[in-house]
């Protein structure tokens, strides 16, 4: 390949959406081995200043890749994922291939077995390039990694990526990955794919296997799809879901088929898209849009013109005992988190290697009695009843994916509307109420700042309700092809 080819090839499909990649893959217009080298070749180049990988897999993306070459050429591609390069939170087991979950503990931890998500994404031919840094045991919101160095977010290196999954969002936002998985126990799929200005679904929690992913909250621990586009997370998702005999918390579903058009997305779904149905969203006055800043509101404001533009009806409700649910939300988290570390040995054997944060949260689930425990179990059953009752009469909750844009790296408050509040406490309370419930939630991006950095959009839909949830944040999307930027200098 010449170097005026191959110059172009890097332009041109570094940021392309997998489905654009799975189509010049099927036209054998690209090679898996090239896609593979032009993502590696940016690996090289800018990790360096992003840190958004801890390990890259070159020699073994390399081997993937020609295999998925062979089988295009034979005509026998396992689907739209053959052949098109990832990467996945290092969090997640992978076999052979070092998952320290951003800690000291785990640092020389190899998996002799993938986790039930890689296996599957194995299976429908997607090459692992490498595996991305996030806040230590997934335990955190800024992938400030006091082992492995802070991830940087490539729309401005002096700000945080958002965390837990900030390395994969990272990854994604830059170019060096067409799209990746991440975790999501408090919004970790979600707050760094709005601060990134991607795309992050979490799933209903029971949809996508947790198994062979270093648990932090099992109760509200989810694993999910991050891309650049809501088609490619559709796509992503459908390889990853559904009932594993591995994880008990899996349910059987009827199996997601990504949509090939926005049209058929539409059609799929019937009456509720129609004139005489029109699609209907609601707005909640409490809680979601309390103390946000300015820009965020502005851009969230847009995004509801935008909506009701295209025929959806777009109601402001009350949802007052949303607001219960955070006092549950922590007391469940930091019990929950302490047993997983306890009971693995690592607590409080080695304290002394966990960074200051985690650890500090770690002996504060201490002090969480069974008692707290069991009372904040009975209080998410009724935030969860309030929910589904919304979602009855809704097809999805719209709401700001954060308050705030991405925080300065280091930086533990934010001052918004004159308020002062705790970065983590920020970046957090919007998201905590879908882990909670469990219920499906999907992040987009909606606008910019005055300075450039991402606003995302977030939609929380009813249980299993993924397809729709996916279907109205595609058809933002299609409405915003202004939104689907990537940062300068990548």
């Amino acid at each position: 390949m010449s170097a005026a080819k191959k110059s172009v090839l890097t332009s041109d499909l570094s940021f392309a959406s997998i489905e654009e990649l799975s189509a010049l893959l099927a036209l054998r217009q690209v090679s898996p081995v090239e896609l593979a080298r032009i993502y590696l070749e940016r690996i090289e180049r800018h990790n360096a200043s992003l840190n958004a990988y801890l390990i890259v897999t070159r020699e073994q993306a390399l081997v993937e890749a020609r295999a998925a070459e062979k089988r295009l050429v034979l005509r026998r591609a396992r689907g739209p994922l053959d052949g098109i390069p990832i990467c996945v939170k290092d969090n997640i087991w992978t076999r052979g291939v070092r998952t320290t979950a951003g800690s000291k503990i785990l640092e020389n931890f190899v998996p002799e077995f993938d986790a039930t998500v890689v296996s599957r994404l194995r299976r429908a031919g997607a090459v692992l390039l490498g595996k991305t840094n996030l806040h230590e045991f997934a335990y955190g919101v800024t992938t400030d990694n006091p082992h492995y160095g802070a991830t940087r977010n490539p729309w401005d290196r002096n700000r945080i990526p958002g965390g837990s999954s900030g390395g994969t969002a990272a990854a994604i936002a830059a170019g060096l990955c067409s799209g990746g998985m991440g975790t999501d126990t408090g919004g970790s799929i979600r707050i760094p794919s709005a601060l990134c200005g991607i795309v992050g679904l979490k799933p209903t929690y029971g949809r996508v296997s947790s198994h062979g992913t270093v648990p932090l909250a099992p109760s509200l621990d989810h694993v999910g799809p991050m891309a650049r586009t809501v088609g490619d997370a559709a796509l992503l998702f459908a390889t990853i879901a559904g009932r594993d005999p591995q994880d008990r918390a899996t349910l059987d579903q009827p199996r997601f088929k990504p949509f090939s058009s926005l049209r058929e997305s539409v059609s799929r779904l019937g009456p509720r898209f129609t004139k005489k149905r029109p699609l209907r969203l609601c707005r909640p006055r409490e809680y979601f849009f309390e103390n946000i800043a300015p820009e965020v509101i502005s851009a969230i404001d847009a995004a509801v013109r935008s909506l009701e533009v295209a025929g959806a009806v777009v109601e402001e409700i009350s949802m007052p005992g949303v607001k219960d649910g955070d006092g549950p939300s922590t007391s469940i988290a930091l019990a929950e988190a302490t047993f997983v570390h306890e009971r693995a040995g690592w607590f409080p054997v080695h304290s002394a290697e966990y960074g200051e944060d985690v650890r500090k949260r770690l002996e504060m689930g201490r002090d969480i009695r069974a008692a707290d425990y069991l009372a904040a179990l009975e209080i998410r059953t009724r935030v969860r009843a309030d929910f589904d009752a919304v979602l009855r009469r809704f097809d999805a909750i719209l709401a700001p994916t954060v308050p705030i844009t991405a925080p300065r790296i280091g930086e533990q408050t934010t001052t918004i509307n004159g308020k002062e509040e705790a970065v983590r406490g920020a970046l957090i309370r919007l998201n905590r109420p879908a882990n909670l419930t469990g219920l499906p939630a999907i992040s987009l991006p909606c606008g910019w700042t005055r300075d450039g950095l991402p606003i995302g959009l977030q939609l929380i839909g009813r249980a299993w309700g993924e397809e729709e949830l996916l279907v109205i944040a595609r058809l933002f999307e299609e409405a915003h092809p202004e939104f689907r930027l990537h940062p300068a200098g990548y």
